[in-house]
C-alpha cells in the first residue's frame, strides 16, 4: 500500500476497481498531525451534542414530613406522619433516608456545553484528515484495509449516483473494503449496562466514513450499510474524523469531494476561496523525528562531550573506630581481634 505523501492521488472505478486516472494530491492531506489539538478540540466539542438530564422537580420531597425535634432519643431528620402504617415514623427528605431527594439534586441548567476556538477546530480537523493518508495510522484505529490500494481512497464520481445498496456493497468490495465490513458485522454486541434498557441496546466498531461532493442517491444507498457512515464535503465532522479523540479514521472520497479540498482549505501558498483569511497550517519543522535529528552524526559531531558529575573523594574513617579500615591498614589485626 502506498502513504499519502505523493504529488498524486489514483482514481479507482467503482465498477471495476481499477486506477482510471490520476488527480493532484489535496494540500491538506500534507498538514501536521496534532493529536493533542485533535484530542482537546474533540473533547469540547463532543460535549455540544448531549442531551439535558435531571431528576423529576419534587422527587423524594412529596410527603409533609416535620422533624420530630429533640428530646424524643432519636435523629431530628424529618419523619412522616400518620400511624398505623410502617410509613409513618420513617425518615423523610434526606438522601440518607429511604425514597428521600438525592444530594444536591441534578438541574437541567447546567452548563453542557463548551466553547472551542474555531482556529482549533480547523487546526484539529485538517490534522484528522492528513492522518487519515497515513495507513499506519488506519490500520492502528483498528481499520482493516489490506486489500485497499492506497490511501486517500478515492472513488470515481459515478459512485455519487448509486441508488441501491447492494450496488454500494458491490461497490465496497471492488474497493477491498470488504474484511472491513465483515469487521462491524461480527463486532455487534449488545450493551453493557443500562444503556441498553435506554434504546441504545447495540453496539458495534465503526467503519468507513464516506466523503461525497453532491447527493444523487448515495446517501440512501449507504446509509443502511452497518458501519458505514456519510458526510457532506462541505460538512467534514471532527467527531467523524477522529472518533473518541482519535485519529485515523478509513475516510473514502469520491473524485468531486477531493477535488474541492483545496478551494475548501486552500494550500500552504494560497489562502482558502470559502473561510475567510484562512491557510493551511504549516509544520514547524520539516522532520518531526526529534530523537533521528539530536542522534544524527552531523549533530553529534559538533556537540560537547557529556558532563559527568564530579565523584566525590572517598570519607576518611579512623581505624581505631571501623575495623574494615583497620584490616585494610593492618591485616594482621584480623587475627589478633580474633
Amino acid at each position: 500500500m502506498d502513504i499519502g505523501s505523493r504529488p498524486v492521488v489514483s482514481v479507482v472505478s467503482n465498477e471495476t476497481g481499477k486506477v482510471v486516472r490520476e488527480e493532484a494530491l489535496p494540500s491538506v492531506f500534507t498538514s501536521p498531525i496534532r493529536p493533542d489539538v485533535v484530542s482537546e478540540a474533540h473533547k469540547a466539542l463532543a460535549k455540544n451534542r448531549r442531551q439535558p438530564y435531571a431528576v423529576a422537580r419534587l422527587a423524594g420531597m412529596q410527603s409533609s414530613a416535620e422533624s420530630w425535634g429533640t428530646g424524643r432519643a432519636v435523629a431530628r431528620i424529618p419523619r412522616v406522619p400518620g400511624g398505623g402504617t410502617h410509613r409513618s415514623g420513617q425518615g423523610a427528605f434526606g438522601n440518607m433516608c429511604r425514597g428521600g431527594r438525592m444530594f444536591a439534586p441534578t438541574k437541567i441548567w447546567r452548563r453542557w456545553h463548551k466553547k472551542c476556538a474555531l482556529k482549533q477546530r480547523r487546526y484539529a480537523l485538517v490534522s484528522a484528515l492528513a492522518a487519515s493518508a497515513l495507513p499506519s495510522l488506519v490500520m492502528a484505529r483498528g481499520h482493516r484495509i489490506e486489500d485497499v490500494q492506497e490511501l486517500p481512497c478515492v472513488v470515481s464520481a459515478s459512485v455519487e449516483g448509486l441508488k441501491k445498496t447492494r450496488d454500494a456493497v458491490a461497490a465496497l468490495k471492488k474497493l477491498g473494503v470488504g474484511d472491513e465490513l465483515d469487521k462491524v458485522k461480527d463486532s455487534q454486541h449488545i450493551r453493557k449496562g443500562k444503556g441498553k434498557m435506554r434504546n441504545r441496546r447495540h453496539v458495534k466498531r465503526r467503519g468507513p466514513l464516506v466523503v461525497y461532493e453532491e447527493d444523487r442517491g448515495i446517501v440512501k444507498a449507504f446509509r443502511n450499510i452497518p458501519g458505514v457512515e456519510l458526510c457532506s464535503v462541505d460538512r467534514l465532522n471532527l467527531l467523524q474524523l477522529a472518533p473518541g479523540g482519535h485519529v485515523g479514521r478509513f475516510i473514502i472520497w469520491t473524485e468531486g469531494a477531493v477535488k474541492k479540498l483545496d478551494g475548501l482549505y486552500g494550500t500552504h501558498e494560497t489562502p482558502s476561496l470559502i473561510k475567510k483569511d484562512y491557510r493551511l497550517p504549516r509544520p514547524l519543522i520539516a522532520n518531526p523525528d526529534i530523537s533521528r535529528i539530536i542522534n544524527s552524526d552531523e549533530i553529534q559531531s559538533v556537540v560537547r562531550p557529556v558532563r559527568r558529575p564530579p565523584v566525590p573523594p572517598p570519607r576518611k574513617t579512623n581505624p581505631l573506630r571501623n575495623k574494615g579500615t583497620m584490616f585494610k591498614l593492618n591485616p594482621y589485626s584480623k587475627m589478633v581481634r580474633s
